[in-house]
């Protein structure tokens, strides 16, 4: 009997980010879709990467010490 390979955590890394910018984009459809049927754009804070920034969210300031 052949044995189950154990993945590796690139792999696993790799998958979930597919997963995550899948998501982001569904949320980006979804939002533009809403916008649509409203008639404007929605106003949307996002990060460097381009993603949304959730409300309670707060952006991660560079200390200095």
């Amino acid at each position: 009997m052949a044995t189950k390979r154990q993945q590796t955590m690139a792999k696993l890394t790799r998958e979930r980010n597919v997963k995550e910018k899948r998501e982001r984009k569904l949320e980006k459809k979804k939002a533009r879709k809403l916008a649509a049927a409203e008639g404007g754009e929605p106003m949307v804070e996002v990060d460097e990467f381009g993603a949304p920034i959730a409300e309670g969210d707060e952006p991660l300031e560079a200390t200095t010490d």
